[in-house]
């Protein structure tokens, strides 16, 4: 696998677009994510290790250029000294974030002892990375929304209810009254706070978060009445999210920044909406396209017809061929569903459905049997006459 090429790592040609390698990155790292793979978290991370190596490469214009004209050996000698490739030299990790979301992201990459913690120090150059001080952003939050196949269609709008603890409008987080903030008193604006011990000839210095400022290293001259400091309340808001034409079932829409409040002064997470589509009562979706049944009678599949068939439209016209069987699908171009994040839409396909009357009144009844007796003076065959002897 060492040697394989980058290309065939991530299943692209090689004059595969920034776009192509993009997504392939993201199916790949989501299918070999360790977190996904229980039964055997080793062989994904080696998995998801080597993706990633690949990716930093062709992600990059320049290292590509490279690797295009000199191969691997090339770039260990011009782009990593010759040292091979070095995980702390990574640079795609803002990716990763992306693909997974801020909360796994930080189980999988930011956190010390377990599988998360090895990866990320494997990845990114170990006890050189620097952890996170001061305010803990917000967590990501995840809501549903109901869509019907007509909403799918238009795209558009669609307003939301969230209910949990937000970035305090009055002081904008700070937890500051008029968000009028002061050097903290404890740690004098550093954000730290250090501690020495003398053992022997010997003295130690421990450097830690300072504990009234949680790192910001200011604080509030007086607390913000409505949130008493906390630079959060939890409440109750509508958010209107934007929904693209043509989203499939189950896809989550992310909307930066309106996730859980984090800590004062800290950003907000991201809220995850995902997306249900109702099931509709006379359309069935097949990706891009929907199934809508027709009901015909005998003389239509007979002669022909031309008909007012629904779509999501309104309604269009659609031409019935004479002797058409049951089941026979006919097509109605671009009156589908829009492709999802492209141009274009799919088509409506309608599936004729010849109906049998399961009733008949006496002149119905006479003009079958005189329909029938023509048929057989005509020297029509039945279905079964082939088998008879002569």
């Amino acid at each position: 696998m060492a040697d394989e090429d980058y290309y065939e790592r991530l299943g692209v040609p090689r004059g595969a677009s920034q776009d192509e390698i993009k997504r392939a990155y993201r199916r790949l790292a989501k299918k070999h994510h360790p977190d996904l793979n229980k039964d055997n978290p080793k062989a994904a991370e080696e998995k998801f290790k080597q993706i990633s190596e690949a990716y930093e490469v062709l992600a990059d214009d320049e290292k590509r250029r490279i690797y295009d004209q000199f191969g691997a050996d090339g770039l260990k000698q011009q782009v990593w000294g010759g040292e091979g490739f070095d995980w702390s030299r990574f640079t795609h990790a803002g990716d990763v974030e992306d693909i997974f979301g801020r909360d796994l992201f930080q189980s999988f990459f930011g956190q010390s002892g377990g599988l998360g913690g090895s990866l990320f120090e494997q990845f990114f150059g170990g006890g050189s990375v620097a952890r996170r001080r001061g305010p803990a952003p917000g967590q990501d939050a995840r809501v549903e929304v109901e869509l019907d196949l007509e909403e799918v269609a238009r795209g558009g709008r669609k307003e939301v209810t969230v209910h949990y603890p937000m970035t305090c409008p009055a002081c904008r987080g700070t937890g500051a009254e008029g968000e009028r903030l002061v050097t903290c008193p404890t740690c004098n604006g550093r954000g730290q706070v250090s501690a020495s011990q003398r053992r022997g000839y010997s003295q130690f210095i421990t450097i830690t978060t300072c504990p009234k400022c949680n790192g910001r290293g200011q604080w509030p001259e007086r607390a913000c009445p409505r949130c008493h400091g906390e630079g959060r309340i939890a409440e109750t808001r509508t958010i209107a999210v934007e929904i693209p034409p043509g989203v499939p079932d189950g896809v989550q829409l992310r909307v930066p920044g309106r996730g859980l409040a984090g800590d004062a002064g800290a950003p907000p997470g991201d809220l995850y909406v995902a997306v249900h589509v109702r099931p509709h009562e006379r359309f069935a979706r097949e990706g891009d396209d929907i199934l809508f049944e027709l009901p015909i009678s005998f003389s239509q599949a007979a002669l022909g017809a031309e008909v007012e068939v629904p779509t999501l439209d309104g309604t269009s016209r659609l031409r019935i061929p004479g002797g058409i069987q049951s089941g026979t699908i006919l097509r109605l171009r671009g009156k589908g569903l829009p492709r999802f994040q492209e141009s274009g839409r799919g088509d409506q396909l309608v599936r004729v459905i010849v109906q049998t009357p399961s009733r008949l009144s006496a002149e119905e009844r006479r003009l079958f049997e005189q329909l029938r007796g023509l048929r057989d003076d005509s020297g029509h065959r039945g279905a079964f006459d082939r088998f008879r002897r002569p």
